[in-house]
């Protein structure tokens, strides 16, 4: 990922400088790296989001992000108004934040009444935003679960995916338990530990309002199998294989009228957001059964993978 924003920002400068092979080899991986996104994006447009922040449904507002150096990404971040300030989910990548920014101020909120900031999970494109966004924001609290703090305050060194991208430490001020709510102006967010694509990877429900209904959300951090992830035997996180049946049961329990999750098309954001400006009669993020859907889908891959690593 780091390679392919270089190349991008950089890719008349190199060309030049490819003659040696050293460089030669750089601008070759580099090549292929925007190669391979951009075959992406094509492939998958419904992971190219609008930068349009929006109104979903209720106190709940889209706020980014797509990342245009990166071709294909879908960091989804939410903001959660109430009256005595604002609550945060997901920062995404640093190289995100003036357009983070850009997009709560458009929908006419302020960075200074934003209290809290809270996260999906610890990975760069979710938290990587995270140590210069509090300087932002003075008197913002981070609030993670314990096993993903580790990882935010090490700047990705403590993760148990040694390949992932590593980023600005960040303090976290506040650790949050399984079941534990976050508490602000009358609305309160339930952190669900739901483990596996990362070890403290983290569920927040709600409730939501919409044309005088009270309605179930949530914020789905990720069941999804990391390409690569071992499963079987995991010398960095035994107990992986078990996490992620314990998410899918937790996930199977919650009670869910409205989805939303960390990547956008996870919950086919962008659909959803055509919808929306039609004005139908009922709100299309209003999703149960596609919610059921995610969560099927996610369970049947990983069992499959599991079996084909050897697990019983």
């Amino acid at each position: 990922m780091r390679m392919t924003i270089m190349f991008t920002r950089h890719a008349r400068n190199r060309a030049g400088n490819c003659s040696r092979t050293f460089f030669a080899v750089l601008c070759l991986l580099a090549a292929s790296s925007l190669a391979s996104a951009q075959e992406e994006a094509v492939r998958r447009p419904d992971r190219v989001v609008p930068t349009k922040p929006f109104q979903i449904i209720g106190n709940v507002y889209y706020v980014g992000q797509t990342n245009n150096a990166i071709p294909g990404s879908d960091d989804a971040s939410f903001l959660i108004t109430t009256r005595d300030g604002h609550i945060l989910l997901d920062t995404s990548e640093e190289e995100m934040l003036p357009q983070l920014r850009a997009n709560i101020e458009k929908l006419g909120f302020k960075l200074a009444d934003i209290k809290y900031l809270i996260h999906s999970h610890s990975h760069s494109d979710h938290v990587a935003g995270d140590a210069d966004f509090k300087k932002m924001v003075p008197g913002l609290k981070l609030v993670a679960s314990a096993l993903d703090a580790e990882v935010i305050e090490s700047g990705g060194k403590a993760d148990f995916d040694t390949s992932r991208a590593q980023f600005k430490p960040a303090k976290v001020d506040r650790i949050i338990k399984d079941g534990e709510k976050l508490e602000l102006g009358g609305v309160s967010m339930v952190a669900r530990v739901t483990a596996g694509h990362t070890k403290g990877c983290t569920t927040w429900t709600t409730v939501v309002e919409d044309a005088g209904r009270k309605l179930n959300a949530v914020f789905v951090c990720s069941a999804r199998i990391s390409e690569g992830m071992n499963l079987v035997n995991n010398p960095r996180y035994p107990a992986i294989a078990a996490d992620f049946r314990k998410t899918f049961a937790t996930l199977k329990e919650l009670p869910v009228d409205v989805f939303f999750a960390s990547h956008a098309f996870f919950f086919n954001m962008v659909g959803k957001a055509k919808m929306l400006e039609s004005k139908p009669k009922q709100n299309p993020f209003i999703d149960p059964q596609g919610f059921k859907d995610f969560v099927t889908l996610n369970e049947k891959n990983f069992l499959t993978e599991y079996q084909k690593q050897g697990g019983k």
